[in-house]
């Protein structure tokens, strides 16, 4: 008591000394508030641990050096993203161990907090977890509890989703995870938490999300953030699609736009060894409203450390003052808390230097810069890790071959602009690519296009059907981007096989040989030897495009040859493989194709901007070429549109209504009645003369029967589809996009006779009105 009275008679007596204290003591919690903290994208490769775990302790060691106590990374950054089915051999989980092994024996996340994304074995089932980190011994490890599972996506195939009891409130229980025995010896530990938790610092909270996680309905955050959650990381493996960044950035605004709190999401960068490009724009958003963004393709950097300073008053300002949201909050279940004696607020770094990061508006690529930027990357990306000399294209002066060398061309500008632009990492890495690609360990570029000319080789394939312009076209844009070009005829090839056609010998005795025909006609013939006299001027191609992709660095090294071979690139765009408009094992038969995943609309569009934008007059000229395969008459005698039955657009509009919006038959022409009515459809090939369809209604009903007709019979080409950069959302893609039978009954009765019921109802009504075109 005469304590008590002593202390309060001297403050008493001294009221500018209390006043003073009170005043640095909320000081000192008001600048306590402001937190650095670091997110990233890293361009990691499946099972490159060894390279993944540098860039990993990269990441953490850049974002110590701007004085940052929390880092962020990509989901399955030790291993890579794209492992797939090595993520069903123990190695994977081993190696994984061993890499995280090394960043902690390394001393790197001393006074750093570490949200670090690897696979883990628990009980014998697998699990995408993520494992916190501080001061080289583990806090936690947090499993995935929603996996990716559709389209492009197979999560649960080689993971299994952490349960949580769904009729119990939270997120369920914490299990004990013993350490392998290496780390054991590293940390000192033997247990470790594994399970849905939050880490409790000295002045925040810290809980996490991955990937999936973010776009579900009732996602995690929600009851994070109600449970006081401040800072919730997110590590993701999300690939580059058109269109849908918008859609990404909106979910991490609206993560705290309407509870508050700070958000920050990484992603992979590149291409990680398959058909995905990861596109980065790792950000960092606080109360809905961004704060920093990294690049979603800018740079070849292989690590980009994206940094913010955060004020958590900020957060509990705004959340206090919700008050309906506080009423939620009290009431809300508890996420479990690991404790630890760390202040997110350190040391290192002077309170009053730190200044909370502006706001910002969020950068969004234009569509024309995603097909520039993103399948550029991904070529630069395949042929550094390929070990191979460079690219060979059959390029034919059409649209789409064009598209594919003026993304090599936007590659090779990108590369020598990182050389003059690029940080001094990355400076480092691309001049080492180039010279490991060029195999000239001196060779240092002095502009893209001497770049281009070590490592692009194209040919012109003529053959008695191509025409001038074509030709003219393909040597003046090899000769703008320079591009060694090259030319060869093909009819000597075309010749000799159906040469040996006519030689052929039948030795079954019931084959009456006088009536053998040996001797096929383009002209003149029947519909069957048309197109296999076609077929052998497309499959000849590919034969010569991949003979010369052996043979042409050899051909020009000179006296001192290098070695090596170049990888062929296909040129067949999305439409076309969903209509099955090209010849199997023709030069779309190739080792990558960067257009693939791109419908005509947007390549035609691209070819438009890149000539304006990329210094390459020609492709203006390409654009407003009409398409054509040349097989039968030059360009303008032969057209690509009348060949199929159905325009461009046309097969755009089908696509999407089969894939995006899952119609069938009767489906998809229900929606497209109204959606093209009022438009001119392109003639049937396949309901002539008497049998054209007169209404609309019957239009659009057999569009959509040639569609489904075509794309069910050139099913099995979808088989052998060259791998693809994923662009499009409709893409056919066999091997993991589009899963279907290659052998399908091609006359779909039950669904065309349901069409023609409803065509034959509405002819009583009056047609669908004409509205806003929409495209997909």
């Amino acid at each position: 008591f005469c304590l008590a009275v002593s202390l309060d008679l001297h403050f008493w007596r001294n009221p500018i000394r209390k006043r003073q204290e009170d005043n640095q003591f909320a000081l000192r919690t008001a600048m306590a508030a402001n937190v650095k903290v670091a997110t990233c994208n890293l361009n990691q490769w499946a099972m490159d641990f060894k390279g993944n775990r540098a860039r990993v302790i990269e990441s953490i060691l850049e974002a110590k050096k701007e004085g940052c106590t929390f880092r962020t990374g990509p989901e399955l950054e030790i291993p890579g993203y794209g492992c797939e089915d090595y993520f069903l051999e123990g190695d994977t989980f081993l190696h994984s161990w061993d890499s995280l092994a090394e960043i902690l024996k390394s001393g790197v996340t001393t006074n750093i907090l570490c949200d670090i994304g690897m696979p883990v074995m628990h009980r014998n089932v697998p699990y995408n977890c993520r494992v916190i980190v501080l001061n080289s011994k583990i806090i936690g490890i947090r499993p995935k509890f929603f996996l990716a599972n559709d389209g492009n996506y197979r999560e649960m195939r080689w993971f299994t989703p952490w349960w949580i009891d769904p009729s119990k409130p939270g997120f369920g229980d914490i299990e004990e995870y013993f350490l392998p025995v290496r780390i054991q010896e590293i940390t000192g530990q033997t247990i470790v938490p594994l399970g849905i938790f939050a880490v409790s610092t000295l002045d925040t909270v810290i809980s996490f999300e991955t990937c999936e996680e973010l776009f579900t309905p009732n996602a995690p955050h929600i009851q994070l953030s109600l449970d006081g959650v401040e800072i919730i990381a997110n590590g993701s493996g999300s690939h580059h699609q058109l269109r849908k960044l918008d859609h990404r950035i909106d979910l991490v605004k609206s993560a705290t736009q309407k509870a508050g709190g700070v958000y920050l999401y990484a992603n992979h960068k590149g291409c990680d060894g398959g058909r995905l490009y990861f596109d980065g724009c790792a950000m960092i958003y606080v109360n809905g409203q961004c704060v920093a963004q990294g690049s979603q393709f800018d740079g070849l950097d292989e690590v980009e450390v994206i940094v913010a300073t955060v004020n958590l008053s900020d957060v509990r300002a705004f959340r206090s003052s919700f008050i309906a949201r506080s009423f939620q909050a009290s009431s809300a279940p508890s996420v479990h808390r690991e404790h630890v004696q760390f202040r997110l607020a350190g040391t290192a770094v002077h309170p009053l230097s730190l200044t909370p990061s502006p706001f910002m508006k969020p950068r969004i690529h234009d569509p024309m810069e995603e097909i520039a930027y993103g399948p550029s990357g991904w070529l630069w990306d395949y042929l550094r890790r390929s070990g191979m000399r460079g690219y060979f294209l059959p390029l034919s002066g059409g649209a789409d071959s064009s598209s594919t060398a003026t993304l090599v061309a936007i590659m090779c500008q990108r590369v020598v602009a990182e050389l003059k632009e690029g940080t001094e990492r990355s400076k480092k890495q691309v001049l080492a690519d180039i010279r490991k690609i060029t195999r000239m360990p001196d060779f240092t570029p002095k502009d893209w296009k001497e770049l281009c000319s070590k490592l692009f080789v194209t040919c012109y394939m003529a053959s008695q059907y191509s025409g001038q312009e074509t030709r003219s076209r393909a040597e003046a844009l090899a000769n703008e981007i320079g591009a060694v070009h090259s030319s060869i005829f093909i009819d000597d090839i075309c010749s000799t096989l159906k040469s040996t056609f006519v030689n052929v010998d039948i030795h079954s005795p019931w084959i009456e040989k006088s009536k053998i025909k040996t001797n096929p006609q383009m002209t003149g013939g029947t519909w069957m030897e048309n197109v296999a006299l076609q077929n052998i001027q497309a499959r000849s191609r590919m034969v010569m495009a991949y003979f010369m992709s052996q043979l042409m660095p050899w051909a020009t090294d000179g006296d001192n040859s290098r070695g090596g071979q170049l990888l062929v690139l296909g040129s067949a765009n999305v439409d076309e493989a969903l209509r099955g408009y090209y010849t199997k094992y023709d030069c779309s038969a190739a080792d990558i194709n960067p257009i693939g995943g791109i419908n005509k609309r947007d390549l035609k569009s691209f070819l438009e901007w890149a000539g304006k934008n990329k210094g390459i007059e020609i492709l203006q000229r390409v654009a407003d070429a009409k398409p054509s395969a040349e097989l039968t008459g030059a360009e303008g005698e032969q057209s690509d549109e009348v060949d199929m039955g159905m325009s461009y657009d046309e097969l755009g509009d089908l696509g999407y209504c089969r894939k995006v919006e899952k119609c069938g038959p009767l489906s998809c022409f229900l929606k497209l009645r109204t959606r093209w009515a009022g438009r001119e459809l392109t003639p049937s090939i396949r309901a002539k003369g008497d049998k054209a369809p007169k209404t609309h209604d019957e239009q659009v009903a057999q569009k959509v029967k040639d569609f489904y007709f075509y794309n069910a019979i050139n099913r099995h080409k979808m088989t052998t589809l060259t791998p693809s950069y994923h662009a499009e959302n409709y893409s056919p893609d066999d091997n993991r996009f589009d899963l279907r039978p290659f052998l399908q009954p091609a006359s779909f009765d039950e669904q065309f006779a349901a069409i023609d019921k409803i065509v034959k109802e509405a002819s009583t009504l009056p047609p669908p009105p004409v509205k806003k075109q929409r495209t997909a």
